[in-house]
């Protein structure tokens, strides 16, 4: 998963890539943020465009606050 900064914006928005095309059904990721409910929001459409269906919860994994995706279709 890759982090990479639009040019096009006027502010410094990252473009975030996951991996949805590689992912079989049942496989998932984690992603450490402190905003879960933006990243939420962008893994949802992400996964809209590549036409995947996912499950997405907010966790605390080993003291870390992130969002756990899973492919389920």
């Amino acid at each position: 998963m890759k982090k990479l900064s639009s040019a096009s914006k006027p502010y410094d928005e990252p473009v975030w890539l996951f991996p949805y095309p590689a992912m079989l059904v049942g496989d998932s990721f984690f992603i450490p943020t402190m905003k879960p409910a933006y990243l939420t929001y962008a893994a949802d459409n992400a996964a809209k465009k590549s036409d995947v269906k996912v499950k997405i919860h907010t966790v605390t994994e080993d003291g870390v606050l992130g969002i756990r995706v899973w492919r389920v279709a």
